[in-house]
């Protein structure tokens, strides 16, 4: 695809989910499908019709066995954060039909027990997790969702 091939296509909906403990560090997972270091927040499509806060509370569960009666929803992002696919990555992931993602951040106050997380779901995403503080975390995050986080750690400063 040419990169004005690229610029015409929609964004995905997609919510990110920002889960932070009790000494408010945040939950992060290593990518199970790359072979480099490539950390993440727990994310995922907004089905049609969904309501995001709902698409959050799903996408969190199938990602990190973390159930909705374990968390408590402390903030949203006021606007949705766009990011921008590298361009070889656009024909590989959606079949081809999203330049990126467009997301709506949703903090999260885990108040379960490490023992309740599993990543070892129905469908996995992670190959290990951690808790890392904010400003330690972005470091590991792929280069092309970086500005997304880092604007998502500053609009949830105050919690942190």
């Amino acid at each position: 695809m040419t990169p004005e091939e690229i610029q015409k296509l929609p964004y995905r909906p997609c919510v990110g989910v920002m889960v932070i403990n009790a000494a408010s560090e945040v939950f992060v997972g290593q990518r199970l499908d790359r072979n480099y270091d490539a950390w993440q927040m727990p994310q995922g499509g907004v089905d049609p019709g969904e309501d995001p806060q709902e698409a959050a509370l799903r996408e969190l569960e199938e990602e990190t066995g973390i159930t909705r009666d374990l968390v408590s929803v402390e903030a949203q992002t006021e606007h949705w954060l766009p990011y921008e696919l590298p361009h070889d990555l656009v024909p590989k992931l959606w079949k081809g039909k999203y330049r990126g993602q467009e997301q709506k951040w949703f903090l999260l106050r885990f108040n379960g027990t490490d023992d309740q997380v599993n990543i070892a779901t129905a469908e996995p995403e992670f190959s290990a997790w951690c808790w890392l503080p904010a400003d330690e975390m972005l470091s590991g995050i792929v280069p092309f969702k970086r500005e997304v986080y880092e604007r998502v750690v500053q609009e949830f400063r105050t919690f942190l």
